[in-house]
């Protein structure tokens, strides 16, 4: 019963970085364009801060959060959907 584990396991890694593939596109291609309209400089993605002889990128990390959160909150929904459907029976 092990290797099925196993290969559930690995069929859910090569889903989840497809499905990582797929979301940053959503998050590239769909939901960027419509920030660029509310930030019509687009280069706030490679936005910088000096402090010292230091130089934040804030840009590109707020960039990056912003896709982690879509992507975080789509993994959530299909875990709460197939989770749903598995409803645990008590004996």
């Amino acid at each position: 019963m092990k290797e099925y584990k196993v290969a559930g396991l690995a069929v859910a890694f090569i889903m989840g970085v497809a499905t990582t593939a797929l979301v940053k596109s959503l998050v590239d291609n769909i939901i960027m364009p419509f920030v660029a309209v509310l930030l019509p400089d687009g280069s706030w993605q490679e936005a910088t801060a000096q402090i010292g002889p230091a130089i934040i990128g804030w840009g590109p990390f707020l960039a990056e959060l912003i896709n982690f959160l879509i992507i975080a909150l789509v993994v959530f929904m299909i875990a709460k959907l197939v989770l749903k459907e598995q409803k645990v029976t008590k004996k």
